[in-house]
């Protein structure tokens, strides 16, 4: 493995930095939208639901 310049590792070490961060943020997000029940959507036809 070659070395870097100190000035190309630091950029290299922020963007590695950035994408971990991004994807951690990514499965958090999905992970939190997955645990929400799913609420039907409107009914088409205007009409109030009928309740027993």
């Amino acid at each position: 493995m070659t070395k870097l310049p100190k000035g190309k590792a630091a950029i290299a070490g922020a963007i590695g930095s950035a994408a971990i961060a991004a994807a951690l943020l990514y499965a958090n997000k999905r992970r939190e939208k997955k645990n929400q029940p799913n609420q039907p959507g409107p009914i088409p036809s205007g009409e109030n639901p009928e309740t027993d």
